[in-house]
């Protein structure tokens, strides 16, 4: 893998996420509305591109799925990968509505370390240096509590720990995905995965797409189809490279956060804030070098 497709991995995933830190504060959109109708863009987008592609390049965009896939355990683990994918949305678009990017990004930033001592405690071969990724990971810890200490208090507040959870639930999805992955086409899982978030969040939450502005829809197809681009980059990397690596390769990320939130949504950096993701980030780095990543 060259260097060109993480940086552009993270750069898609820096842009989707102030562009939907925007859609859901300034356009008032309401989380579950937006958690609702951008999964359904996403499949209004994906269905005829799936198909394009594989007509274009059929050996790189192959539609065939793995008759392992359709077993009972596998269609189960779909469905966790479709419940957990939900909850770790509901709880980020929370957080995101409500609270500054500069604010929740040391938060969001654990991700990678939940997904890393997930991957570690669960896969045998991803397991190596125990010791030092867990003392890494209590660093990070350390560190984000840390940086929301405010005058001798601990000032978690709510939309922190929505942060936290958000990162925590994407982790256990990309560890739950792995177990399925390598039986469907990366655009193919993404599209099932998708489908299947779209049609239970309308069922549950009953969300009325006329309450969307005419002229909010163009920016949710724009964000819609990021996080496509995004995704088939980070599947095919998972398959190639394993969590670990990929985690590494997508470590940019936070770097564009921080400069789309200071250029677009015009926040300050909050030096407490970025001291802690930049420590983070090297914690997240160095374990995963352990690793031997």
């Amino acid at each position: 893998m060259t260097f060109v497709i993480p940086i552009f991995g993270a750069f898609s995933e820096g842009a989707g996420t102030v562009l939907e830190k925007k859609l859901l504060t300034r356009r008032k959109l309401e989380t579950r509305t937006y958690n609702t109708f951008s999964f359904m863009a996403i499949v209004i987008i994906l269905l005829p591109l799936i198909f394009i592609a594989n007509y274009f390049l059929p050996a790189q965009f192959p539609l065939k799925i793995d008759a392992q896939a359709f077993t009972p355990l596998n269609i189960v683990i779909m469905l966790g990968v479709i419940v957990v994918s939900i909850f770790a949305n509901l709880f980020t678009f929370y957080a995101m509505k409500w609270q500054k990017m500069t604010e929740i990004e040391p938060m969001r930033l654990m991700q990678p370390m939940f997904t890393i001592l997930l991957a570690f405690f669960i896969f045998s071969n991803e397991r190596q240096t125990q010791t030092s990724i867990i003392i890494l990971a209590l660093v990070a810890s350390f560190v984000l509590v840390a940086s929301h200490v405010r005058k001798h208090h601990f000032s978690f507040n709510k939309y922190a720990w929505s942060a936290i959870l958000g990162s925590l639930f994407f982790a256990l999805e990309l560890i739950i995905s792995k177990e399925i992955l390598s039986l469907y086409p990366p655009l193919v899982f993404y599209l099932i995965r998708c489908t299947g978030i779209f049609l239970v969040s309308l069922f549950l939450f009953k969300s009325n797409p006329y309450k969307i502005k005419k002229s909010t829809w163009p920016i949710i197809f724009l964000v819609s189809f990021i996080w496509i681009v995004y995704r088939l980059l980070l599947y095919s990397s998972y398959l190639a490279e394993g969590i670990i690596t990929t985690t590494l390769l997508f470590i940019l990320t936070p770097v564009f956060i921080y400069i789309f939130s200071w250029k677009y949504l015009k926040e300050e950096f909050k030096w407490r804030n970025l001291i802690a993701s930049i420590v983070i980030v090297i914690c997240v780095a160095l374990a995963m070098y352990l690793k031997g990543a």
